[in-house]
């Protein structure tokens, strides 16, 4: 049987993704990257000549796509909108606690670092939030709700860290399900 390797720019951008959520962009250093990447340092310039900010934009799409893909999957397996709401934020809600609040939003936690100093990582950001805006217009018919519960979850994420509580995302939740149970 032979093990599976992967490759190394996958586990550099995964590396990166994983820092991000737990430490923002400011807070990652490329050493550390490299490091947890398990990967020699100049292989991150070999992959992103850019250096840090071209891996940031990288990292920040593709990790704005797996959220959409699994936000999406999780709301397609519900059987009602309000539902779907729910578990959602329960979702979010459960991956806080079960990581001591350590891994949230990664998009939300560089837009907040970046959105005065780096032009080009928060245009990936605003990007990646329009994106999801998009699916979840498409899923609840109102670009104005859609946004309303992106909303309410990217700032439950910020209230849960800091409390270190999960009544936020709870909260969030019930008003985000209340919002769609009544369109």
């Amino acid at each position: 049987m032979t093990k599976t390797v992967t490759p190394t720019r996958e586990r550099i951008l995964f590396a990166t993704a994983e820092l991000f959520r737990r430490q923002g962009y400011n807070g990652t250093g490329l050493k550390q990257v490299v490091a947890d990447a398990e990967a020699p340092f100049g292989s991150l310039y070999h992959h992103f000549p850019g250096g840090k900010q071209e891996l940031g934009e990288e990292v920040i799409h593709a990790a704005g796509a797996f959220f959409q893909a699994l936000v999406v999957a999780v709301y397609d397996e519900e059987a009602t909108t309000e539902a779907a709401v729910r578990s959602i934020f329960s979702g979010a809600a459960e991956t806080l606690e079960a990581t001591d609040y350590e891994d949230a939003c990664p998009i939300a936690t560089v837009a907040l670092e970046v959105a005065s100093t780096d032009d080009r990582l928060r245009q990936a950001t605003a990007d990646v939030f329009e994106q999801w805006t998009v699916a979840l217009t498409e899923r609840l018919g109102d670009r104005a709700q859609a946004l309303a519960v992106i909303a309410a979850l990217e700032g439950a994420f910020v209230l849960c860290r800091a409390s270190r509580s999960t009544e936020p995302m709870q909260a969030a939740g019930e008003m985000a399900a209340a919002l769609v149970a009544a369109a």
